[in-house]
């Protein structure tokens, strides 16, 4: 059995291209895997708390050395970090908020992204420590032009998250993109209907 970690980040529940998007690519998955396992997790409406000051305390100390104050702070930490390393394929649904990624998933990402747990340093290089195969990232842009076109340049939101993803050690990431999410109504139809058939054609070849 297979265990998709599926996080949403859209501060829109009613509306989300990016949250029916990724319904589409679990009901597609499930579709040819009854057998697999989803797990949500939606940082926008349960959100994750900024990092303090403490928490970077304990991801600094090692965890033999943990008062209480320090457990405390990394407890979250702790829980989101299971839930990713038992997942075997990750699902991120994300829009771009002002060229990047939503707050909600990058307070996520600062609970995650941990020394030791999550990533190694030896003194010379990085090592990812991420057991998850493969990553599945589905992301809505209100313009068209984003990726490969004339506004590449302001698109941070998936050369972020491919960056990211590479450095825990993930070594699959596919991305879809949905781009002009506030168009006309047949563009965003088109747009839509390719997206999808890119989503079956993943599930199909996995």
């Amino acid at each position: 059995m297979t265990q998709i970690l599926r996080i949403d980040s859209s501060s829109r529940v009613q509306g989300s291209h990016s949250r029916a998007l990724a319904d589409f690519f679990q009901t597609e998955w499930l579709a040819v895997s009854p057998g697999d396992a989803i797990v949500l997790r939606d940082v926008a409406l349960s959100p994750c708390p900024h990092i303090s000051e403490q928490t970077i305390t304990g991801f600094y100390t090692p965890q033999d050395q943990h008062g209480l104050e320090l457990a405390t702070a990394t407890a979250l930490s702790d829980l989101l970090i299971a839930e990713l390393q038992a997942a075997d394929v990750l699902l991120l649904s994300v829009p771009m908020y002002n060229f990047s990624v939503p707050s909600a998933l990058k307070a996520w990402i600062d609970q995650v992204v941990r020394i030791n747990h999550t990533f190694a340093y030896d003194g010379q290089q990085f090592s990812g420590l991420v057991k998850v195969q493969r990553a599945y990232v589905v992301c809505a842009y209100g313009a068209a032009g984003y990726v490969n076109g004339p506004f590449d340049g302001f698109n941070f939101l998936q050369p972020y998250l491919q960056g990211l993803l590479t450095f825990l050690g993930i070594p699959e990431v596919q991305f879809f993109a949905m781009e002009a999410t506030t168009a006309d109504e047949a563009t965003v139809a088109r747009n839509l209907a390719q997206v999808k058939a890119e989503i079956q054609t993943a599930i199909a070849a996995r």
